[in-house]
């Protein structure tokens, strides 16, 4: 499926609306932690069928990063039902997201 990009615009919709929990990967393209958490991003994205994976672009999207009190990237937010359920900072292995995932 692949990660979804998120503005926004079509923040509602993608995330606040999602019948599934959601992945949120605050990130940038400057970010040395954030281009090795990427490809496990991508295959977490292909790979999982009950989560959706999407990527903010904190540099494109500073207000939703913002409101997410995004102070240092990667940042992973897991949203459940539109609620934050979970947040990691930094660079994470592809074990511990899944860990994350399944709480």
């Amino acid at each position: 499926m692949g990660a979804v990009h998120v503005t926004k615009d079509n923040y509602m919709k993608e995330v606040l609306q999602a019948e599934e929990p959601v992945l949120l990967d605050f990130w940038a393209s400057w970010c040395g932690p954030c281009k090795m958490l990427m490809p496990i991003i991508e295959e977490l994205a292909d790979s999982q069928t009950n989560v959706k994976i999407c990527k903010v672009n904190v540099d494109e999207e500073g207000e939703l990063a913002m409101q997410f009190g995004v102070k240092s990237i990667p940042t992973l937010v897991l949203m459940r039902q539109g609620e934050r359920a979970d947040t990691m900072i930094g660079l994470h292995s592809k074990a511990e997201i899944l860990e994350m995932l399944s709480k």
